[in-house]
């Protein structure tokens, strides 16, 4: 498989596992899509790895594929490449990318679909579309410019230059930046941390935040105050706020 899930300790990591450089080609993107949906229905995973390996992220989509399409193919095909990125984007649950080595095209476009993303001192990061007289197609061009800004994006997708680690951080393009040995394990650490806490809770702050970045702020306020209020009916909540309580902030346990 070039891709697999596995999960531990409540968390399910995602790993692309396509020598050398983890080319999404069509195969590895519908199957990322089935993956990023059996994570979302199992209760056994509260929180997402995206891992690429040691060495490598994704150096971007199968060109020698691509190349072999027309536009009446890309045509059929669009959508559903950008329905296996939305699937890992619409995972209900905290995710963080894993980000070693090159995050190119398709692969930097993966990242921006995490909530969260770590990376090595080695990345390389950006989307190099523009060099190929084309434009990022799974979801670069909305999910950058939301992220860092639009100039920013604009920047970056218009000289399809690569950005390094420190730079990356800087514009908000990754949040940490730690030795490649480390990338994994802090990666997992995060998730695992999140993993213990109210699922419920989780959820519905990200879907908050999600849909208010895609709306105007009544409608996102309204998402806000439906969440908040359904929360007071479970048993997380009941739990969260008795701990307090009794026992003083931050000793709650959800699991």
């Amino acid at each position: 498989m070039t891709v697999s899930l596995e999960v531990a300790e409540g968390v399910g990591t995602i790993r692309l596992d396509r020598p050398p450089m983890n080319a999404l080609d069509i195969a590895t993107q519908d199957r990322l899509k089935e993956l990023a949906e059996e994570a979302t229905r199992r209760e056994d995973v509260r929180a997402v790895v995206l891992y690429g390996g040691e060495k490598v992220f994704a150096a971007g989509a199968d060109i020698k594929e691509m190349q072999a399409m027309d536009h009446t193919a890309m045509v059929l095909r669009a959508r559903a490449l950008q329905d296996a990125f939305t699937a890992v984007a619409r995972i209900p649950k905290p995710v963080v990318a894993a980000v070693t080595g090159y995050a190119l095209g398709g692969g930097c476009e993966l990242a921006l679909c995490a909530d969260f993303r770590i990376a090595g001192e080695n990345v390389k990061l950006g989307q190099p579309e523009i060099l190929l007289g084309l434009i990022p197609g799974a979801g670069g061009t909305q999910r950058l410019a939301r992220l860092v800004g639009p100039s920013k994006a604009k920047d970056l997708i218009f000289t399809g230059r690569m950005v390094k680690a420190e730079e990356a951080r800087e514009i908000g393009l990754v949040d940490r930046v730690v030795p490649v040995g480390e990338v994994y394990a802090q990666a997992h650490a995060w998730a695992a941390k999140l993993a213990q806490g109210p699922a419920l809770a989780l959820r519905a702050a990200k879907e908050s935040i999600d849909t208010g970045l895609e709306t105007d702020i009544d409608t996102g306020l309204a998402v806000e105050r439906n969440w908040f209020a359904g929360l007071f009916a479970t048993e997380d909540r009941e739990r969260g706020m008795r701990s307090f309580v009794e026992e003083g902030p931050g000793k709650a346990k959800f699991l």
